[in-house]
């Protein structure tokens, strides 16, 4: 259940009970012709449908994480690393204080990496609790589904390109390069924009929604599995 759909009351009841809960985590950053908030619409919607026949809690998805690289595209937003941190140890704090002892993180963005750190790093202080970092879309079984269906997948690809995520303007469907990626890492955010153009990493820009609800529905199933089977 979302947190939106609760008072505190409902919280405290809930966790007499139970102490589980969904954080999803996600970024605000160019996703080419996809919506900015792509990583946070994407953890959150998939925590939200794995949680919702358990009645476990789900919180609004951590709009901002750690995108330096995309700096020069505007309305990418970042997180210096230590900062990103703090905000999900104080969030962990948070989420103890209200009664939570096992917390699934819903991960939307490769560049939060650092909080699966983080997170074993506060476990060694909140030996009580459990925290697991879940990256939604390269957990085991939702990757194998999307490499089945387009092995050249990626940032801004067809792989996030939902019906959530696609904007009025949004393109049809197109087939780009795969960028360099060994290059990309290299350099500073004003030449990373002038290698990736429009900001998409490479492939085709959108597939079949049928082949999106399959994997989708994987993914939802996967994240399930985590909060159920603790």
């Amino acid at each position: 259940m979302r947190i939106a759909a609760m008072d505190w009351r409902m919280v405290e009841d809930w966790t007499r009970a139970d102490d589980r809960v969904a954080l999803p985590l996600g970024s605000t950053e160019q996703h080419a012709g996809l919506s900015l908030l792509t990583d946070a619409l994407l953890a959150e919607k998939v925590a939200a449908d794995a949680a919702e026949p358990l009645g476990v809690p789900v919180f609004p998805a951590l709009p901002f994480g750690i995108s330096p690289y995309f700096q020069a595209f505007p309305g990418s937003m970042t997180l210096r690393v230590e900062t990103f941190c703090s905000v999900v140890r104080d969030l962990l704090d948070s989420l103890k204080r209200s009664g939570f002892r096992r917390i699934l993180l819903v991960n939307g963005h490769g560049g939060n990496a650092p909080a699966g750190a983080l997170a074993r790093e506060w476990m060694m202080d909140n030996p009580d609790c459990r925290v697991r970092m879940h990256d939604w879309w390269r957990a085991p079984r939702t990757w194998e589904a999307v490499q089945k269906t387009d092995p050249v997948a990626g940032h801004a690809g067809w792989m996030e390109n939902f019906p959530c995520t696609r904007l009025p303007a949004t393109p049809a469907d197109d087939e780009k390069p795969p960028v360099d990626r060994d290059r990309l890492s290299t350099l500073p955010p004003f030449e990373a924009r002038t290698l990736l153009e429009d900001g998409c990493f490479g492939g085709r820009s959108q597939r079949p929604d049928t082949e999106m609800e399959a994997i989708w529905r994987i993914a939802v199933e996967e994240t399930r599995d985590l909060l159920e089977n603790w």
